[in-house]
């Protein structure tokens, strides 16, 4: 396993919007590449108006070019912080006539893909979470969304959360690479949770042998990752709990949480789990979306049609 889970060598791509939100996630993604020894993509999404909403064509073509000189000036403060947050990292710069989302997933593509929890729109307005949202439901590669605090603690973990299915096997390789190459600890994180269990009968359930199935689940998953990284410390944590409450509680001072994507296949299978979405909207810290691999042509045309069509 090498530290291209998630990226296949390609440039780390990130969205830069201006706000501040956005600036951060450049700086993230910068230290990033730099730490996977990739370049920096710095894609910025302008326009987004409908021309035959402005009847004067000198007006309009006035208002293009403000538009193209304010990208301008928001891609090259991006270069700057990027540069600023990680100085040998080689940088390079694309500005995009179009929506943020389907422009940002097509430069990604089999990339990790870098985005700020909320942004502006091209008229200043906030999109809380839009973009994010939507990129983390439908891209074919790993998106982090940078949100929360950035670490103090040199040891602060990464965290990953493990469902026993094959698509979380994806989360737990990019997670074991970002530990790895952060040189923290890794905490992966196992729940079980049956809103169905009757309370008369609960208490005579067998509830230590639950637990050690629900030990072995998590075993199972993280065999080998030992023998492929054995300076990696790793612990687990097994319990009854709602996963999104227990994901949360555990992200409390990480440097990443990561999680799976889930999906049923069409384009539902292209949509954000309701653990994944909890995560993009609620973590106290930056959170990786991981899809389960095999993201073909077919695939990535299918996201661009269902991003393109909302």
């Amino acid at each position: 396993m090498s530290s291209d889970v998630g990226g296949t060598g390609r440039p780390v791509v990130v969205g830069a919007d201006g706000s501040e939100s956005s600036l951060r996630a450049v700086g993230w993604a910068a230290r990033t590449a730099v730490f996977r020894g990739r370049d920096l993509h710095v894609v910025h999404a302008y326009g987004g108006v409908d021309p035959s909403l402005v009847a004067d064509a000198s007006l309009w073509r006035r208002y293009q070019q403000d538009l193209l000189d304010h990208a301008r000036q928001i891609a090259a403060r991006a270069v700057a912080v990027a540069h600023e947050a990680a100085p040998s990292v080689t940088v390079t710069e694309e500005l995009v006539d179009g929506a943020a989302a389907p422009a940002l997933l097509e430069r990604a593509d089999d990339a990790l893909l870098v985005v700020g929890e909320q942004g502006t729109g091209g008229l200043g307005g906030t999109l809380v979470g839009s973009v994010a949202s939507s990129v983390a439901a439908h891209a074919v590669a790993p998106v982090v969304v940078v949100r929360g605090d950035e670490p103090t603690d040199p040891a602060a973990p990464v965290v990953v959360g493990v469902d026993g299915s094959p698509v979380s096997d994806a989360a737990i390789d990019f997670a074991v690479v970002a530990a790895d190459l952060a040189g923290c600890p890794l905490v992966a994180v196992h729940t079980w949770w049956d809103p169905l269990f009757d309370p008369v009968t609960e208490p005579l359930l067998g509830w230590d042998a639950i637990v050690d199935d629900e030990r072995r689940v998590l075993a199972e998953q993280l065999a080998g990752r030992s023998a492929a990284y054995p300076d990696l410390a790793v612990s687990t944590v097994v319990e009854r709990s709602h996963p999104s409450r227990a994901l949360l509680d555990r992200a409390r001072g990480a440097r990443l949480l990561v999680v799976g994507s889930r999906g049923r296949g069409g384009f539902t299978g292209l949509l954000l789990g309701s653990v994944g979405r909890a995560m993009v909207h609620r973590a106290p810290c930056p959170v990786a979306v991981v899809p389960p691999p095999g993201g073909g042509p077919g695939r990535r045309a299918e996201a661009r049609v269902e991003v393109a069509a909302r």
